[in-house]
């Protein structure tokens, strides 16, 4: 099941529209003439819409269970991606696709999956979750040039229809065979244990994590969505921009196994900060790179932070709340997140076309994560029950 669920979570919306998205930037600006703020628009109404239904998700996910609500997600997201193919010059046809992804993007990320996954194991939930949001960082390996690949061949269309594809041939099989619960007879216990979601919504614990969340989201999510551009003004080759996304998809994979073995051994507040420290120096670097070398090690501790702190969240959640809520939750969070995720991509769009130049935004975002890194340090122990 842990194995269906990376598979799942590698094609699903956190890692095929996450990390290709860059990739598509300048083949649409090209073909219609779209400035780079109005692309970004369509990430920030992706995300916006994410944040909206990821509440009722989250609440479908605990009342009917992750399998009747992960499959029609996959369903849904993997045509709508596909239909990008069909974009035509009007850009509220891209706005009203993206709408449509957003609605169900949340269903294929590992909020679909963690409850699941975490109804099966508690001393080693860490790994087991990290194991689930690995899959995300093996799809910003695979992804990124497969799409540049697709696109240099084939077109942009055809990128987009076969991307669409593979979330229905790998992951929607793989989730039908052996996305499970674990039966309530044999863990009962373990299921509903937890707060409610007013326990959880009064808890300070919930509010510094929205709070580590929202900041860390509008930086990563801004450079990530404008990582390939950024690159190649700076000099590099479209094919040198695809590698580095990747790098940065090998360290977030890194990060994400590394941080579940330590949040299994380590208090998980102090794990996050050490890992947001490394996404601050990762910004930093970044604004300042010039060169191939300088942009790759910009980009590994950018992916190694972001991997952490993916598996960092739903862990923390179960710790401090069980499971009784968590996908409702789970899915509050990923409101913040995305809330905060749609005005990252859309600030590093307006600053370039303002000022043509990425490195002072990336500043600016830069101390946001240094904030967001402090915030951890003030969250409480965990409670007794965990």
């Amino acid at each position: 099941m842990v194995a269906a669920a990376f598979c799942g979570v590698m094609v699903g919306f956190g890692s095929l529209l996450v990390f290709t998205f860059s990739i598509f930037v300048k083949p649409l600006s090209a073909e219609f003439g779209w400035s780079r703020e109005s692309i970004s628009n369509a990430f920030g109404i992706a995300a916006m819409t994410v944040a909206v239904s990821s509440p009722v998700l989250g609440r479908l996910l605990d009342r009917y269970g992750p399998r009747h609500i992960v499959l029609p997600c996959l369903v849904v997201f993997g045509l709508a991606f596909a239909s990008l193919s069909f974009l035509t010059p009007s850009v509220t046809h891209l706005y009203l696709t993206f709408f449509v992804i957003g609605v169900v993007g949340n269903g294929t990320t590992q909020m679909g999956y963690s409850r699941a996954v975490s109804s099966w194991f508690v001393e080693r939930r860490g790994l087991a979750l990290a194991l689930v949001v690995a899959g995300a960082g093996a799809g910003s390996i695979v992804l990124p040039p497969a799409a540049q690949w697709l696109i240099s061949t084939y077109g942009w269309r055809m990128a987009y229809q076969v991307l669409g594809a593979a979330v229905l041939l790998v992951g929607l099989p793989l989730t039908t065979l052996f996305l499970r619960e674990r039966p309530r007879e044999a863990g009962a216990r373990r299921v509903v244990e937890g707060s409610s979601v007013k326990e959880g919504l009064l808890s300070e614990a919930f509010w510094l994590l929205v709070a580590t969340l929202m900041l860390t989201s509008i930086a990563v999510n801004g450079a990530i969505a404008h990582l390939s551009p950024l690159l190649t003004d700076r000099g590099l080759s479209a094919a040198s921009a695809a590698l580095a996304v990747s790098v940065l998809g090998v360290a977030s994979l890194t990060g994400r196994l590394l941080t579940g073995l330590l949040l299994d051994r380590y208090f998980g507040p102090k794990v996050s900060f050490v890992l947001l420290l490394g996404v601050t120096a990762g910004l930093y670097l970044l604004s300042q790179a010039t060169g191939p070398a300088a942009a790759l090690v910009a980009t590994a501790l950018i992916g190694l932070g972001l991997g952490g702190e993916a598996d960092v969240t739903p862990y923390l959640l179960t710790r401090y709340f069980g499971l009784r809520r968590f996908s409702t939750l789970y899915g509050l969070t990923w409101t913040a997140y995305a809330i905060a995720g749609a005005v990252g991509p859309v600030l590093m769009g307006r600053f370039f076309d303002e000022t043509h130049s990425y490195g002072s935004v990336l500043l600016i975002l830069g101390t946001m994560t240094l904030v967001s890194a402090l915030l951890t340090l003030l969250l409480p122990a965990y409670p007794k029950r965990s």
